[in-house]
């Protein structure tokens, strides 16, 4: 019923073929300088035909290669700039469109889910996708009561694509590692893996997105569109416009991407404090900049489908520990990290070597404000991945617990679109508003005497 490659022999063969060709360009290149072309011209060649095949391969399966893609496109900021130019343009692809389901499977699916009158629900709907992704794409339409909207119709086949996806890719992890500096792509992959039942949940992506709609619905900032119908992989939501955060990077100016940026971190850190849950896909394509008058943005927010479900907000030993690295507490912050299991209890480290491993991870949490650049994300990424480096033997030491793999995630994905943008941001002051024990409680004031009568 779909174009999805849903068959596993044929996915399986797709992928496959990835580290044969990786093989293949590697001797062509030996071939070019055999032949006396110069390393840096061959070496740009090769990283740019690279790129091509292998995010070529990874839209045109949608599911789980795709959503590894998109994983991975954040993280951009962190290659050397040669390195970078190549891929920036085939990663940032797969952050907005994919190959569309043909319209006889899209309506194939509404029939099966919405009835054979599923047209009466509509005034119009608009049969070319606005929007197609890894699990599902989405197509404008004006709902029966005159609202604009937006149908989220899920791939046929999409629960055994993103298994068959990320089982295979997960065999040759260690190929794709060099693509992201410091990054270990294996727990990446598993960690998807684990969340492929929740991602095909449309019903628990809309319970989501309408407790971030109801808390969001008079906020200044941010704009949640709310839910409008739910069934079985089709979720209807209220339509909104704005300048996709990709154009943003690409095209915005300086004060969009200051707006955004600010925006962007007030929303992640906020909205496990307002929902208890933390919106775990922080891609450009998933956020929307909307015109506010004056001159002001607001943020759209888009795609519920993975959270992470922190009741009590984020966890307050980030918070502690995050404030006593600034105030230079090496030994507490120890006790804090071997407490929260990010020590393992077989090993032993020097407080002080791990203090400075933290202190310009969390550098942006000093200043007033500040400016997140690609260097920036460079230069972290290089003192972390380098196998000569104290801060690369002693990271590899460090144990991240299951609880934080998420929120770690997250983070660091954040940073990375951050980096995009080159935005001034200043997330102290998000951080002090929003994030459990960063902010040291003042004392309870004494009691004054009371009066004698």
């Amino acid at each position: 019923m779909s174009d999805l490659p849903r068959k596993a022999v044929t996915r399986t063969a797709k992928l496959a073929a990835l580290p044969l060709g990786f093989a293949g360009r590697a001797t062509w290149g030996l071939g070019k300088r055999i032949v006396g072309e110069s390393a840096e011209i061959v070496g740009r060649e090769l990283q740019q035909r690279t790129a091509e095949q292998l995010f070529k391969v990874l839209g045109e399966l949608k599911g789980g290669a795709m959503k590894f893609g998109q994983a991975l496109s954040v993280f951009e900021s962190a290659l050397p700039e040669e390195v970078a130019g190549p891929y920036r343009a085939a990663l940032t692809k797969l952050q907005d469109a994919a190959p569309p389901m043909p319209t006889r499977t899209v309506h194939a699916v509404l029939e099966e889910r919405l009835g054979e009158d599923w047209r009466d629900l509509f005034l119009e709907f608009e049969e070319k996708p606005a929007a197609a992704a890894s699990i599902g794409q989405v197509h404008r339409a004006v709902w029966h009561d005159g609202r604009e909207v937006a149908v989220k119709v899920q791939y046929p086949g999409a629960g055994e694509a993103l298994l068959s996806d990320l089982s295979q890719l997960s065999r040759f992890a260690r190929l794709l590692g060099p693509l992201i500096p410091g990054m270990d792509i294996k727990p990446l992959i598993a960690e998807m893996r684990d969340r492929v039942s929740e991602e095909l949940d449309y019903a628990l992506e809309a319970q989501a997105q309408d407790a971030h709609a109801q808390e969001f619905a008079d906020d200044p900032d941010v704009v949640v569109p709310a839910v409008v119908h739910q069934c079985d992989q089709i979720l209807v939501t209220e339509w909104i416009d704005g300048i996709p955060l990709s154009e943003i990077i690409t095209d915005g100016t300086e004060e969009q991407r200051d707006r955004a940026g600010q925006l962007l971190a007030r929303f992640l850190f906020s909205g496990p404090a307002r929902t208890g849950l933390l919106h775990a896909d922080p891609h450009p394509g998933n956020f929307r900049l909307l015109p506010d008058g004056d001159d002001d943005w607001r943020l759209g927010v888009l795609d519920f489908g993975t959270v992470d479900r922190l009741p009590g907000g984020l966890p307050t030993p980030i918070g502690i520990s995050l404030r006593m690295t600034l105030d230079d507490e090496a030994e507490t912050v120890y006790e804090l990290l071997c407490a929260e299991g990010f020590v393992k209890e077989s090993i032993e480290l020097d407080p002080d070597a791990v203090l400075d491993y933290l202190l310009p991870i969390i550098e942006p949490a000093r200043a007033e404000a500040f400016t997140f650049t690609r260097s920036w994300m460079r230069s972290q990424a290089a003192r972390i991945a380098d196998p000569r480096s104290p801060a690369y033997q002693l990271g590899k030491q460090l144990n991240l617990p299951p609880a934080y793999l998420l929120i770690h995630r997250v983070t660091l994905s954040t940073i990375g679109v951050l980096c995009q943008l080159g935005a001034t941001v200043r997330l102290r002051d998000e951080l002090e508003e929003w994030l459990p024990g960063f902010v040291l409680e003042d004392e309870p004031a004494e009691e004054e005497p009371a009066a004698e009568a």
